[in-house]
């Protein structure tokens, strides 16, 4: 049996650049909180907490002044700059570049679309820390919709933009334009660039993985996917793992592994989602070693 990880899964560039960033401030010793977890990964955050930092709810960061806070790389809305100002609060941000750009983005479509009736619609995690930033650049009134029965709260008859949260699945979006573009010119709406946009906002960086991780499932006997349960990323290369490979299993982290799910296997491919650390997949790595007693390649 051989095990082998997935060079090219672990952190994106801005999620990397987030933890770099909070690395370099708790350098000082001084308090530095998070607003949210850094990462949708429980592993990471321990590590990070165990150097010092604080992580928070939005509802705690309005008790606070005269301090520092890390935006992450998800992003914010504009009301968190608004209070950060208020209560003399030093932010420390780490957006991710991807998202500011989604953010301007999603900010000009609603003040077009606005003029003339239309609405601006998110394919996305209701309740996502970068859905909210992402709504918020439309004083709220962005619809969210995640799967065909939340359409339900688009006016057809009303022209539309549509974007998607940067970590969701390509085939998802598109699956989802071409029901709302049907929809509406059911309902009478010309399917024009007045009318309808469709804004591809999938971060490459993430949706260039999926294929290339079918490639990595497909030729290993057992697949093992490392990520966070919060990992709206994981979940949707989870899947597409599994469709490759029926012997796929997610874990968080090499506590969960189970030794049947090695059993006749002549290769194990361990990979994770872009809020996966190249170290949790090493440990997985040494814990599925010594599991069946074999050699890294």
């Amino acid at each position: 049996m051989r095990v082998e990880i997935d060079q090219q899964s672990g952190y994106c560039f801005g999620v990397e650049y987030a933890i770099q960033m909070a690395e370099e401030a708790l350098k000082d010793g001084q308090t530095l909180y998070c607003l949210g977890d850094i990462v949708h990964n429980a592993m990471e955050v321990a590590r990070l907490e165990a150097l010092g930092l604080k992580v928070i709810g939005r509802d705690e960061l309005a008790q606070l002044q005269n301090c520092r806070v890390l935006i992450r790389a998800h992003g914010e809305p504009p009301e968190t700059y608004r209070l950060a100002l208020e209560h003399n609060i030093e932010l420390i941000d780490a957006s991710c570049p991807v998202v500011l750009k989604l953010q301007n983005r999603v900010r000009h479509s609603y003040e077009r679309f606005a003029e003339r009736g239309g609405q601006v619609v998110i394919y996305g995690q209701q309740g996502h820390a970068e859905v909210v930033g992402l709504t918020g650049q439309t004083e709220g009134k962005a619809i969210v919709v995640t799967q065909e029965g939340d359409l339900a709260q688009v006016d057809m008859t009303r022209p539309v933009s549509l974007f998607s949260q940067t970590t969701k699945s390509t085939q998802g979006f598109y699956h989802m334009r071409d029901v709302l573009a049907q929809r509406m010119a059911a309902a009478g709406q010309p399917i024009d660039e007045q009318h309808f946009e469709a804004n591809d906002s999938i971060c490459r960086q993430v949706s260039n993985r999926e294929p290339q991780l079918r490639k990595f499932a497909a030729r290993h006997s057992v697949l093992i996917f490392v990520s966070g349960k919060k990992s709206s990323n994981g979940k949707a290369l989870f899947g597409a793992c599994l469709q490759e490979n029926a012997r796929s299993y997610f874990i968080e982290n090499e506590q969960e592994l189970d030794p049947a799910w090695l059993e006749g296997a002549t290769s194990v491919g361990i990979c994770g989602a872009t809020s996966t650390p190249m170290w949790l997949m090493e440990q997985v790595r040494t814990a599925i070693e010594q599991l069946a007693q074999v050699q890294p390649v």
